[in-house]
C-alpha cells in the first residue's frame, strides 16, 4: 500500500513539472504577460509621439503660421520690413568693472 502511494505521489509530482517549470508553464506564462505590458506601454509612448508629429506635418501642410513660427525661432528669420533686436548677457565680472547690473546690456540692431 505504501508503496502505491509513493508511486502515485511521484507520478502527480511529474506531471506537475511541466505545468510549473515546462516550455507552457506558468513561470513562462508570467514572463511572457510582464513583457506584454512592457512593450504595451513603450507603444503608447510611441504612439503618443507619432500623434504629435502628425500634428505637427498636418499643421506645416495648412498653415502658413507654422512655418512661419519654425524659420523665426529655429532658423533666426525675419521678414524684410522688420528690426530683430539681440539682447547679449555680458558676464558678471565685465559688468561688474563697468559698475552696472549683470542684467543690463545694450540691445544690437540687426537686419
Amino acid at each position: 500500500m505504501k508503496l502505491v502511494a509513493v508511486i502515485l505521489g511521484a507520478l502527480i509530482i511529474l506531471i506537475q513539472y511541466p505545468l510549473w517549470l515546462g516550455k507552457g508553464g506558468w513561470l513562462r506564462a508570467w514572463d511572457v504577460d510582464r513583457q506584454l505590458a512592457a512593450q504595451k506601454a513603450k507603444n503608447g509612448a510611441l504612439e503618443r509621439r507619432n500623434a504629435g508629429l502628425v500634428a505637427d506635418v498636418k499643421d506645416l501642410k495648412t498653415g502658413t503660421e507654422a512655418i512661419e513660427e519654425r524659420a523665426r525661432y529655429e532658423l533666426g528669420m525675419t521678414r524684410p520690413d522688420e528690426l530683430f533686436f539681440q539682447y547679449t548677457d555680458q558676464t558678471r565680472g565685465q559688468a561688474l568693472a563697468k559698475n552696472q547690473h549683470p542684467a543690463v546690456s545694450k540691445p544690437e540692431a540687426v537686419r
